[in-house]
């Protein structure tokens, strides 16, 4: 933990210490306005993809070019050619090489992955082959992890791979209501790996997830539906700064 000490006020004694949580919140971002906002709003890093309708999908090279560009934070992006399942055939994962290839030249700071197999695993063997291939960046194994059945099971699996991180809702359609499985696959992580807790996060609700899970590693989108911008392709949600404050400001008081 990070120890804040606030300086008293003229004629009071000592001092007043309060402590605030070492976190790391990632602003998941689609658009170039939201990856400003997160910096804006103080985010540790973004996770940058297109298509969030879609769980998220590789984005453009003139978006992470532009993003790097205009953008300081550590930028982590998706490597996933297809929304849809996540078993691929050879050419997608071949897809996925390449595209992680590309990423690794324009000095993105990670990337993000997922693979299963038919069985509905991790697939280890080819989710390590990315790994290596990313290598020195960090990989994040995304919520694929998620549609696995038994996520002690596949937890191992993905720390064997390599990965760093693991992005996750603890198995349930948003964060609070897997609330009890991501404390325990925090204290069975025991720092092999962080534990992102990720879908669904809710400002109100950021303090008790941060308090009961024990996690460090959020994740969240933020956005906004703007109606008198929903005339305007691809700008009718938005991700304001005042959003990212008070979401990482509830994470490190918690």
């Amino acid at each position: 933990m990070a120890l804040e000490v606030l300086e008293g006020s003229p004629g009071r004694e000592g001092e007043r210490k309060s402590m605030k949580r070492d976190i790391v919140f990632e602003v998941c971002a689609e658009t170039l306005e939201a990856c400003v906002a997160a910096e804006a709003g103080g985010a540790s890093r973004v996770e940058l993809c297109a298509a969030l309708s879609e769980g998220g999908l590789t984005p453009s090279h003139g978006l992470v070019r532009v993003a790097l560009e205009r953008c300081s934070l550590p930028i982590h992006a998706m490597a996933r050619p297809r929304g849809g399942d996540y078993v691929y055939s050879a050419g997608e994962f071949e897809i996925m090489r390449r595209d992680i290839e590309h990423l690794k030249e324009m000095g993105v700071a990670g990337v993000v992955l997922g693979l299963l197999d038919r069985d509905g695993r991790v697939d280890a063997a080819r989710t390590r082959e990315l790994v290596e291939l990313a290598q020195p960046l960090e990989v994040t194994f995304h919520r694929a992890f998620d549609d696995t059945e038994d996520l002690s099971a596949a937890l191992e699996d993905v720390i064997a791979t390599g990965c760093g991180r693991v992005l996750t809702s603890g198995g349930k359609s948003d964060v609070h209501t897997g609330e009890p499985a991501l404390a325990e696959l925090v204290a069975q992580a025991a720092g092999r790996i962080e534990i992102a807790c990720g879908g669904g996060l809710r400002v109100e609700l950021a303090g008790r997830l941060a308090r009961e899970t024990k996690a460090r590693h959020f994740h969240g989108s933020l956005r906004e539906w703007v109606p008198e911008l929903s005339a305007e392709p691809g700008l009718a949600y938005r991700v304001r700064a005042e959003a990212v404050i008070a979401m990482v400001e509830a994470l490190r008081e918690a």
